[in-house]
């Protein structure tokens, strides 16, 4: 039976630069998987000799939470680009739960990071409303903040 997420799988194309941009947005490494390859990922991945250096990264404290799992390839090395949009098939963003949108936003924007937009808002039937604003990691991954 699933039972949950356990983690969301990041390539990029620079693993300190990520691992920084990152860790700027509160992640921590929780596992520091180093560089290397085996038989067992190979195969399970479907990728030919395959070598890489990764880390799982965690938002708060909660040992259930959903990791990130960064990871730069270097046999072979991580190819294309993030898709430009968010209206293609398959995973589009990232949506990271945030209190205090505004001065999240405001802090990143002052560190550098590009959004989309302001933080807008919707409502939602029966649920409330909520704040968000997109903007994108080193290598174009979209991102969301939200906040509810």
């Amino acid at each position: 039976m699933i039972q949950g997420i356990f983690h969301i799988n990041i390539n990029v194309t620079d693993f300190e630069r990520s691992l920084e941009f990152y860790q700027m947005l509160g992640f921590r490494v929780v596992a520091d998987l180093g560089e290397g390859g085996s038989q067992a990922l190979n195969a399970g991945l479907r990728i030919p000799d395959g070598r890489g250096r990764a880390a799982l990264l965690m938002l708060g404290e909660d040992p259930h939470a959903t990791r990130i799992d960064l990871i730069e390839w270097k046999n072979p090395k991580t190819a294309g680009q993030a898709y430009p949009h968010l209206y293609h098939v398959g995973m589009a963003r990232l949506a990271l739960k945030t209190k205090n949108l505004p001065q999240v936003y405001e802090d990143l924007k002052a560190r550098g990071v590009e959004f989309f937009s302001e933080p807008q808002e919707l409502s939602f039937p029966n649920q409330g409303r909520a704040s968000f604003v997109c903007f994108t990691d080193p290598d174009g991954t979209i991102l969301e903040l939200i906040d509810f």
